[in-house]
């Protein structure tokens, strides 16, 4: 409070001087500065101050001393409070500088008086003075002078601290040490001339030096426990090694205490100074890491390279005593990886700053290639190349950089020309698989000493590889650093070559990375365009910008993958080029684009119309106009990642509208304006945010679906962060401008951008109703933060109302949403307005604190739904359940910055106290009663069990209380029932969630409240006996519940009160959590009479809790004493005679270790426990227990996981992305002890035969996930080989599989060859020379899977492969019938098939006859074991042998295996083509597709297996999915069946129940006859196809029958409606209009892939429908398709009176006065809503989208058309209905104006859904009046004309505006409307 007296003093003493007003606006800002929270708010405070003392300064010079004494002083108390922030700090300073002119005397005697309030004799020092003494050496020099001057004091001063700090210990999570220790780390370094001597001279030598010396000592070995604390030490001693004179005395000074840790106790010389060794409390090396470390960052280069004294051959510590200790520190397995790489780096950095000085020393090179220190360095860095821990691949990587330019040097200096070294490391870099991302920084690090050209003809594959890595997020920057680097040599080597111009190296460019690109850009994977577009497209332009040129050349096509490259391009040369010319041919290309169905394309196009370079370059008129053609289309977007995109494109565009607009308004005409049209631009710009406004709110209708209003929310934010002048301290950037004024106040008034109306306020609160949680929370948050301050008394009178009944709703979603409602009322409201509110009595005498008011209330609200519990607990679940009285107070308590200060006020602390301690003692009671009322034992009495109730304990005591809670004879009639009932969900319901809730408040009011920087005024709001009740509260839940989210959701809240205790100063809450643990293990193993993991999921849950709650930067004792604890009790032996209904201790411990593994929040911390938990597991799995071994292996699951990562696919034995075996046993080498001690364990022979290994298949399992390397003979992976094919030979097939999977990253790849051919050789080449079948099969398999992992990118070559081709061609019997297992052959096969280029031709013909003799003979009459894997292998073969040679005989070879009786080989085709593998060759799919028609009518009728039939025409369609592989030989095929198989496929789908996906092939094949084969004469079949698919497309039909109407609609949907659309075929128009319903109906499916297959079906149709299809069709997006199919309607079936009754059927008709009545009741909610059939279909947006159709209809026909007649029977129907319901909405929103019945309208889905079709049809039917004349006069019960119909319709709208209940209707009066695209962009 010092520096707010000062200002107080100041403001008092200046009051009546001249510059009064100046200053006083000073310590304003000051004021400010000092009471804002956010960096942001702080320095802009600081820099007006800042700005104001320049204008002091001059005023202050004419004064005295005296006068100027108090500002100055204020300014220095200020500064004093700012030492936390060292930018804070530095403005003061130049304050205080600027106000001091001319009086530094002065200034230097206040800092003098200041500082020495320190310094008091034998004081211990605050954290807040160690701050100061830190800044003011660091950043004053006036504060060094004092420190200068009173150095021995303040030396005294630390001494007194530090050892004052060691002996305590009492706040390990503060930084009262690390303070202290950087105080003299800051002296050391401000002050070395006068530190110096005190240590190195004599005579001048301090005592209180020597005593600091000793204490920094104590810290650096141990007596801190703080890491960070200690490290900082090690940088301290090394600032003091650097006072010393000569650099020789420093060094003996650092070599003593090398030798320290080995020195034991005694005397420590320093120079001058002498202290005793420290006793090194617990010797865990990092006092090593403490002392090399501080070394190597700031010790003097002279003192590191200078010749040591004793030692032999000129040595220096630099490379005799650092760099050995730095080894040495790599290869422990210590949690201080981190820092061990970062001296490993630094060292690397401080060799290469010392290299003259150690040249001129040794007079030798220092990393010639056969020294040994070289070897040393290389080999430390490939061996840790892959550590996965966090930071340390970039000190490897800058490792390899230093390493290679340290070796040029060396190479220059001593002039060796020869370098071998770069050639090394490039081969191996070559050898290594390209998933490992160690392989490309060291690549990167070559090709500047190499060459360019060089290191891509060694390494072939690289651009293949590169592209590989483009497709995968973590090996992306690495890939994309590669091609940089060698393009950028590329681009040197050229043009020093002076190979010509900038057009040429583009060229050259080209011919090396085009295809990279291209197909990088042009692919599908959306993953692989964008990470080439973004790393990779925008550098090669600004690098080269000549390469546009070939690449615009090369996307020139009208393909979809060329249109996704090209818009890539065109984003990417904007972003270069600033503006860029949009007409004619690319302007047609963007509109499409922007159109397009795919994503990526869209986003990628609306990113062009909305980036620029310049953020206040104006949006053109083209740009504008695509913008509102393209926004309302993509509103209801199902993909998130789209949204957030489109959000963050459209801000662009809000940015650069605004600023532009600034531009504007203060007469500088931005780039890109032309002469004369800057209000034009303006004009445009305010009406482009309007009509964005306003389709926004329009869009948050709860009629919309989720994704419509998810969208309008993200863009209404986007409007209101860009477009307001709201200030947002949480943001770095991004505020408003300072003249946003300016703007506002222009487009105000043009009448625009009124954000706050009263319309928009009722959207928002609509959404508060919603029923996710994204859009409530959002629709708060634009509230709270950009809303005025208050709500409208009557809103939120109405609002609490509502908020009050959703608290009392038993669904979760509507109590939910009650406080979300609660919290909003809360921070929009005023004392005014929460007098005004229902509170309670008690409540209410709170009334000055509104945070401390509503949370009273809420408190009574849940301790009167608790009373309303106890007397019956199904009343309560359905009338007043807790939970959402509880969320609300979460929010209320949790999330409001305004509460969370009140509660650090002291006069208010009191008060928050009690209401804290009864709030936990209240959620006490109610979790007690809850968990004891599913116990069938109620109160508080109840005795605890250990374990949670079992299923039928928890349905009895369920059931008891239904009969408590509702008639007896009811309850008997509902008793039969196998389903839940209502009122059982409603109890579990209400105690699950109600639990859930108690967990999350309970943790984040300690997280909140425990923090150790809030002040301790007047004692704590949670003191420890709450603490204490609160700690009960969570382990009665965790160990008596059962339901995972309950028990989810209390871990949440439990980790971070743990968290909370842990960190907070005080010992009795560290304390807590420990007993807790404590508790827990012994109850673990203790007796117990019943299950705990299995029964309880909650009980493991309680141990991650705690052990996730310690501090992530310190030791973690509580992890492991835990782990220790439970590896000792699972290594115990089980008993003899265990009751296997009950779970062991041992078992226990084991689910409890598997769940700390896969605790999130441990993260790494329990790898150094990896490997006593592995062998555990392994020995767990060869328990006899079946609870151990199933146990044991879900450990060893979690354990694979967290050592390898996150697999990213589910096939077993997958390798994991990047991690190598040898990178895995360098990280983990007494893993790998164990893990091969148990493979030779399971490989050695045994005197009786093979036994059983449980554990040898796990192993296999987590070696075959892992990657080869590039290691030797000697690497810690080479004894692995062995015992792997030793398992060849293994009885269990299994093992034998498994075994060579884990062969292959065991084996590098420069050594795969030699081991095949090895391989190879023992295969017998004969019947009799077969030793063992197991062995041979092993040998095969082995082979497979060797080869299968060297095709690909960078595989063997055939040239290569040759020789062991050779050696399988001498075994050829093997696929004989000699050979009597088919499963051998099969292998021998699957080799075969992986070398199809090195066999001979004589062999190659061998293998094909030897298949057709196996393949055309019949099977036998006895099945035979693995026969139909031979011949699925065999079909397979055959198959990929005809598509890759595309050889006719081959050809029709597979055709005939269709045709032959081998069921197994047709199935292997089959199979073979609907996998796609036959792509490639389109004569072999081309025979096939006909093989299969021609044998269509035959495999119809014999229907021999639904799964044949089904595969059969699956087949089938996958050949004929593209319309151009149809050809006239197709139809020939078919020419006498075609009626019979249709007739066929439609009675299949008609009559038949043949399970849907029979059903989906069937009507898709049905459909692909119908779009290519003969039409029938009479249209029956077309008309039941048609009734087919409007079945199928029903929203209650299954996803996968609405697909099958999608996508046989877009295969023949088209044909048939082009066809009904010519003079010959009129009778189809009827067809066709119901096909195009269907498409209507399908387009607003609620599955993605049903709305493309119906968008690719309107897409065709975008062509004149008259003219024949065309090839190369672009599917556009879902909602243009809809809008292209009612265009279609009204242009080409416009004059069809069917047209206008079928648009019609869309236009529902709800019965308005129900839904109101239904509103009104108020009847109690059931627990569930009945689901949508589609919650996607939006009625009211259709039916807004076909009023304007529907209209054209009626203006288009002439008087006298059969559709007038239609619209005449309409109106007769329809019009007497609307006009009633009409008059009903008018007279139930003409009464009062914000009633809670409005309110609740607000947020009913229903009701606006019904208002927005009921104004439709009101319009339609005024439309209809006015085009019918005097026809309509006559209709009964329409007693109005048109004009009193527009009047009544006018008057409505008015009214359900003013309730919220539709959009204000656009007036068009918005400045700026634009026309056509044209223009520039």
């Amino acid at each position: 409070m010092g520096a707010a007296r000062e200002a107080e003093a100041c403001a008092a003493f200046y009051g009546a001087l001249g510059i009064a007003p100046t200053v006083l606006s000073c310590l304003r800002c000051l004021r400010q500065f000092a009471g804002s929270t956010a960096k942001r708010c702080k320095e802009k405070h600081l820099e007006e101050a800042l700005l104001l003392t320049q204008v002091l300064s001059e005023g202050l010079q004419a004064l005295g001393e005296a006068e100027a004494q108090p500002l100055l002083r204020c300014v220095l108390a200020f500064q004093m409070e700012a030492t936390s922030s060292s930018s804070c700090f530095q403005k003061l300073e130049q304050m205080v500088t600027q106000l001091a002119v001319g009086k530094e005397a002065l200034l230097a005697q206040e800092v003098d008086t200041l500082l020495a309030g320190l310094a008091l004799q034998g004081e211990v020092l605050s954290p807040g003075d160690l701050q100061s003494v830190c800044m003011f050496l660091e950043e004053s020099s006036l504060g060094r002078q004092h420190w200068r001057q009173n150095l021995a004091l303040l030396l005294q001063r630390l001494v007194t601290t530090l050892r004052w700090v060691l002996q305590s210990q009492h706040t390990p999570g503060t930084t009262w040490g690390y303070l202290g220790i950087k105080a003299c780390l800051q002296l050391f370094q401000a002050l070395p001339k006068d530190v110096g001597p005190l240590v190195w001279s004599a005579t001048e030598k301090s005592e209180t030096l020597q005593s600091l010396l000793g204490l920094l000592l104590e810290v650096a070995w141990g007596k801190a426990l703080n890491k960070d604390t200690r490290l900082l030490a090690g940088t301290a001693l090394s600032m003091l090694v650097n006072t010393a004179p000569q650099p020789q005395r420093g060094a003996s000074a650092v070599l003593t205490l090398f030798q320290l840790p080995s020195q034991g106790t005694g005397e420590l010389k320093f120079g001058h100074l002498a202290v005793e060794v420290p006793p090194v409390l617990e010797p865990d090396g990092l006092e090593k890491l403490v002392l090399n470390r501080g070394l190597l960052t700031c010790c003097k280069t002279d003192i590191l390279s200078c010749q040591l004294e004793g030692f032999p051959n000129k040595a220096c510590l630099l490379l005799d005593v650092v760099f050995p200790a730095v080894c040495a520190l790599t290869k422990e397995q210590k949690d201080c990886h981190y820092y061990c790489f970062q001296a490993c780096t630094l060292w690397l950095q401080r060799l290469q700053e010392s290299l003259p000085a150690i040249w001129h020393l040794t007079e030798t090179r220092i990393l010639a290639l056969d020294t040994q220190l070289l070897q040393k360095v290389i080999q430390l860095l490939w061996d840790n190349a892959e550590t996965p821990v966090e930071g340390v691949s970039e000190f490897i990587h800058s490792s390899f950089r230093l390493l290679l330019e340290i070796y040029h040097l060396e190479c220059q200096h001593f002039q060796d020309q020869e370098r071998s070294l770069y050639q090394q490391m490039l081969q191996r870099v070559v050898s290594m698989p390209w998933q490992i991302k160690a392989k490309y920084v060291p690549l990167c690090a070559i090709v500047p000493y190499m060459g360019s050209q060089q290191v891509l003809d060694a390494y072939p594959e690289l651009p293949q590889h590169l592209l590989s890595c483009l497709s995968t997020n973590h090996l992306c920057p690495a890939a994309a650093e590669v091609y940089k680097v060698l393009v950028r040599q590329q681009c040197s080597e050229w043009q020093d070559g002076q190979q010509g111009t900038e057009a040429a190296l583009a060229e050259r460019w080209a011919l090396c990375w085009l295809p990279l690109l291209s197909q990088a850009l042009r692919s599908p994977l959306p993953i692989l365009q964008s990470n080439a577009a973004n790393h990779l497209l925008a550098w090669t332009l600004r690098q080269l910008p000549a390469t546009q040129v070939p690449l615009s050349n090369h996307f020139g096509g009208q393909d979809t993958a060329s249109l996704r490259a090209w818009v890539l391009l065109l984003k990417a040369q904007k972003s270069v080029a600033g503006a860029l010319p949009l007409r004619d041919e690319a302007l047609e290309r963007l509109c499409c684009c922007l159109g397009t169905h795919e994503e990526g394309i869209r986003l990628a196009a609306l990113g062009l119309l909305c980036c620029s370079p310049s953020t206040n370059q104006p949006l053109s008129s083209t740009e504008m106009q695509l913008l509102r053609e393209f926004l309302p289309l993509n509103l209801n977007c199902d993909s998130s990642s789209f949204r957030q995109l489109l959000q963050a494109a459209v801000r662009k565009a809000l940015v650069r509208l605004r600023d532009s607009s600034l531009a504007q308004l203060r007469g500088k005409a931005p780039r890109g304006t032309e002469p004369g049209q800057g209000a034009g631009q303006l004009a445009q710009a305010v009406g482009f945010v309007e009509w964005l406004l306003q389709l926004s709110i329009a869009s948050l209708s709860p009629g919309s679906n989720y994704q419509r209003k998810k969208t309008a929310l993200l863009l209404l934010a986007a409007v209101l962060e860009t477009c307001t002048d709201t200030w947002s301290p949480h943001r770095k950037k991004g505020q408003p401008p300072r003249t946003m004024a300016m703007l506002l106040s222009y487009a105000r008034q043009s009448g625009c951008w009124d954000f706050f109306s009263q319309p928009n306020l009722l959207a928002l609160l609509s959404c508060l109703q919603d029923s996710t949680n994204e859009i409530r929370d959002l629709a708060s948050e634009l509230l709270v933060h950009y809303f005025p301050a208050t709500f409208p008394q009557p809103i939120a009178l109405a609002l609490f109302q509502l908020a009050q009944n959703a608290l009392s709703s038993p669904r979760v979603q509507e109590a939910e949403a009650g406080g979300v409602l609660m919290k909003t009322i809360l921070q929009k409201s005023d004392s005014g307005t929460m007098k005004s509110l229902a509170l309670e009595a008690e409540a209410a005498l709170t009334l000055p604190n509104r945070g401390l008011c509503f949370a009273q209330h809420l408190l009574h609200v849940l301790q009167a739904q608790y009373t309303v519990a106890h007397q019956d607990l199904l009343r309560a679940a359905a009338t007043a359940p807790m939970h959402g009285a509880i969320a609300a107070l979460r929010r209320c308590l949790l999330q409001v910055p305004e509460v969370a200060v009140s509660m650090q006020a002291a006069e208010l602390a009191q008060s928050w106290q009690e209401l804290l301690t009864r709030l936990v003692t209240t959620v006490r009671d109610i979790t007690s009663f809850l968990l004891g009322a599913l116990q069938s034992r109620q109160g508080l009495g109840a005795s605890e069990q250990a374990a949670a109730p079992s299923f039928a304990e928890m349905g009895n005591a369920i059931g008891s209380l239904i009969m408590l809670g509702k008639d007896q004879g009811q309850e008997e009639e509902e008793g039969d029932s196998v389903l839940l009932s209502e009122e059982h969900n409603l109890i579990l319901t209400c105690c699950w969630v109600t639990v859930k809730e108690i967990g999350l408040l309970l943790g984040g009011l300690a997280e909140l409240l425990l923090a150790p920087a809030l002040p301790a005024n007047s004692g704590p709001l949670l003191p420890l006996p709450t603490l204490q009740v609160a700690t009960r509260v969570f382990q009665e839940i965790l160990l008596r519940c059962r339901h995972w989210g309950a028990v989810e959701g209390c871990s949440m809240g439990f980790t971070k009160f743990c968290a909370a205790l842990l960190n907070h100063p005080d010992v009795e809450l560290q304390a807590i959590p420990r007993a807790v643990l404590e508790q827990g293990l012994e109850a673990l193993s203790g007796p117990r009479s019943s299950s705990i993991t299995r029964r309880a999921a909650g009980f493991p849950m309680l141990f991650l809790c705690i052990v996730s709650g310690e501090a992530p930067a310190q030791a973690r004792p509580l992890l492991t004493c835990c782990i220790q604890t439970l590896l000792a009790l699972a290594t115990t032996a089980l008993p003899q005679d265990w009751d296997q209904t009950l779970d062991l201790p041992q078992v226990c411990a084991l689910h409890v270790l598997q769940t700390l593994v896969r605790g999130a929040g441990l993260g790494s911390a329990v790898l150094c426990h990896a490997t006593p938990m592995m062998a555990l597991a392994l020995r767990g799995l060869g328990s006899p227990c079946w609870a151990m071994r199933n146990a044991a292996i879900q450990l060893f699951s979690a354990l694979t996981s967290r050592l390898l990562g996150q697999p990213r696919s589910h096939g077993e034995g997958c390798p994991a992305e990047g991690l190598s075996l040898h990178a895995f046993l360098g990280q983990h080498p007494k893993l790998g002890i164990v893990l091969l001690r148990e493979l030779r364990e399971a490989t050695r022979p045994m005197p009786g035969g093979p036994r059983l290994h449980p554990a040898l298949h796990a192993i296999l399992t987590l070696l075959a996930q892992l990657h080869p390397g590039a290691d030797g003979p000697s690497s810690p992976s080479a004894p692995f080989l062995g015992p792997l094919l030793g398992l060849a030979e293994s009885p269990i097939y299994a093992v034998r599989a498994m075994a060579a999977k884990a062969l292959v990253p065991v084996v590098p790849p420069p050594q795969r060859c030699g081991l095949l051919l090895q391989l190879a050789q023992q295969l017998p080449v004969a019947p009799g020379w077969i030793r063992s079948h197991n062995a041979v099969h092993g040998h095969l398999l082995q082979m497979r899977a060797l080869l299968a992992s060297a095709t690909g990118t960078g595989g063997l070559s055939a040239e290569v492969l040759r020789p062991v081709a050779l050696q399988l061609e001498a075994r050829g019997w093997l696929l004989t019938p000699a050979q009597r297992c088919p499963l051998v052959r099969a292998a021998y096969l699957q080799v075969l098939a992986l070398l199809p280029a090195s066999f001979s031709p004589g062999f190659a013909q061998h293998i094909c006859d030897t298949i057709s003799a196996e393949l055309g003979s019949l099977p036998p009459a006895e099945p035979q074991v693995g026969l139909a894997v031979l011949h699925q292998t065999m079909a397979h073969f055959m198959c990929s042998s005809a598509a890759r040679l595309a050889d006719s005989e081959q050809i029709a070879a597979v055709c005939s295996l269709l045709q032959q009786p081998n069921p197994d080989g047709q199935l292997a085709v089959l199979s073979w083509v609907v996998a796609g593998e036959g792509g490639t060759c389109k004569e072999l799919e081309k025979a096939l597709g006909l093989t299969l028609l021609e044998s269509l009518q035959s495999v119809l009728r014999e229907r021999r297996d639904k799964e044949f039939l089904r595969l059969y025409l699956e087949a089938l369609l996958h050949l004929y999915r593209d319309p151009s592989s149809w050809s006239q030989e197709a139809s020939h095929k078919l020419q006498g069946s075609w009626a019979a198989c249709l007739e066929m496929l439609l009675h299949m789908v008609e009559a038949e129940c043949p399970g849907p996906d029979l059903l989906f092939q069937a009507l898709c094949a049905a459909s692909l006859l119908l779009a290519h084969t003969f039409w029938d004469e009479d249209g029956t079949a077309v008309e039941r196809w048609c009734a087919a698919l409007e079945e199928c497309s029903r929203s209650a039909s299954s996803e996968v029958l609405r697909l099958a109407a999608a996508r046989s609609l877009r295969t023949a949907g088209a044909a048939v409606v082009r066809r009904s659309l010519r003079a010959a075929r009129p009778s189809l128009v009827p067809v066709a209009l119901r096909l195009i319903n269907v498409a209507i109906h399908l387009l607003q499916d609620e599955e993605r892939e049903v709305r493309h297959e119906a968008s690719g079906f309107a897409s065709l149709l975008r062509q004149n429908p008259r003219e024949p299809l065309q090839d190369g069709c672009i599917f556009v997006q879902d909602n243009m398709g809809l809008q292209n199919l009612l265009q279609l309607l009204l242009g080409d079936f416009g004059e069809h009176p069917e047209t206008f009754n079928s648009l019609l059927e869309h236009l529902p008709i709800l019965d308005l006065r129900s839904i109101v009545e239904e509103l009104e009741a108020n009847r109690a909610a059931s627990l569930y809503k009945e689901d949508e059939p589609n919650v996607f279909a939006e009625p009211a947006v259709l039916a807004q989208q076909l009023l304007p159709i529907l209209v054209q209809l009626l203006e288009k026909a002439p008087a006298s058309s059969p559709l007038h007649a239609s619209a005449l029977h309409w109106l007769e129907a329809t019009g007497p209905g609307v006009l009633q319901e009409l008059r009903y909405c008018k007279n139930c929103w003409s009464q009062g104006t914000a009633s809670h019945r409005g309110m609740k309208a607000l947020g009913c889905p229903k009701l606006h859904t019904a208002v927005a079709t009921l104004l439709v049809r009101a319009q339609l039917v005024v439309q209809v009046l006015q085009v019918l004349g005097e026809g309509a006069t006559a209709v009964p019960g329409l007693d109005c004309g048109t004009q009193e119909l527009e009047q009544e319709l006018e008057l409505v709208q008015g009214l359900l505006v003013q309730h919220g209940l539709i959009p204000v209707p656009n007036q068009g009066n918005a400045p700026g409307e634009l026309g056509p695209p044209s223009g520039t962009a």
